[in-house]
């Protein structure tokens, strides 16, 4: 009897054992079939702002990591010099205009001359007041895409958001010189987020662009994002063969017993983003490829 009742409680406990063991297997299998990396990084364009006029800044629309949609005021510019510069190419049109207007009166009325007697004209003035004249209608279009460009810069002094983002860095205030083309503040397109995975290597071979993945984020591990692989990386940076000290080629020791493999940037297109998953450049993602 207690012979028969040990043989039951071993086979109980090498039934759990056995459950508990399928049950790792099936959690991990995963892991073991497919090629993944915990190597991963939540990427996403940045557009770096930049005022396309000089000035300084009169006022600031935004704050720090502020939401904001395409169209939004970030920032102004002192608008008044830039008005001051249509009135004096409003100006300066208008006295092209005078100019050619009195250009054509001075070649109709030699032509008319001409036209009754061609010796009382010379050829020669006739043909300086037409140069004259057809000057004199350049000028038109050069003070006209003067006043254009100055109501251009004009608009340029508010600066407004380029797509649906997150405003990052402002380091600036109301007073500061802002300088042409020189960044002031950074836009994290939302609508731009994706995922790169680096992967060893050896298993580039195991996967193809296209292939469903799965990505999971440290910073919400219970709730997986799907995507699919959209690219892989062509070339990666070298380790070695760069000048060093005393412009010397700097070369890194091999270990022949253990070569470590390179990683491979793969680039995951989200298909969704879970309700609740915010996403944000820089977070750090496990990803796996699970269609083949």
């Amino acid at each position: 009897m207690k012979l028969l009742k040990k043989l039951t409680l071993g086979i109980i406990n090498l039934a759990l054992i056995a459950a508990v063991a399928y049950y790792a297997y099936q959690s991990f299998e995963d892991y073991i079939t497919n090629p993944w990396t915990r190597d991963g990084q939540v990427r996403g364009h940045v557009i770096q702002v930049a005022p396309r006029v000089s000035g300084m800044i009169t006022h600031i629309a935004v704050i720090d990591n502020q939401l904001v949609t395409q169209g939004d005021l970030l920032f102004e510019i002192d608008s008044e010099p830039f008005e001051i510069s249509i009135s004096q190419a409003e100006a300066n049109l208008k006295r092209a205009r005078i100019s050619s207007r009195s250009a054509k009166i001075e070649y109709d009325r030699l032509q008319e001359i001409f036209a009754k007697d061609a010796g009382a004209v010379s050829q020669k003035d006739l043909n300086r007041r037409e140069a004259n004249y057809l000057q004199s209608l350049s000028q038109i279009d050069i003070a006209q895409e003067q006043l254009r460009a100055a109501r251009l810069n004009l608009s340029y002094t508010q600066v407004l958001a380029s797509v649906d983002g997150y405003v990052s860095n402002i380091n600036f205030q109301i007073g500061t010189q802002a300088v042409t083309n020189s960044p002031i503040l950074a836009l994290v397109d939302r609508n731009s987020f994706w995922v790169f995975g680096y992967f060893r290597e050896s298993q580039i071979g195991e996967f193809k662009i296209g292939d469903a993945a799965r990505v999971t984020l440290m910073a919400y591990p219970d709730l997986p994002l799907q995507g699919h692989v959209e690219s892989l990386g062509w070339g990666i940076a070298p380790s070695d063969g760069n000048a060093g000290h005393n412009l010397l080629p700097s070369i890194k020791p091999v270990f022949q017993w253990i070569r470590l493999a390179q990683r491979i940037p793969v680039r995951i297109k989200l298909d969704k983003v879970p309700e609740g998953v915010e996403l944000r450049f820089g977070l750090t993602a496990s990803v796996m490829i699970t269609g083949r």
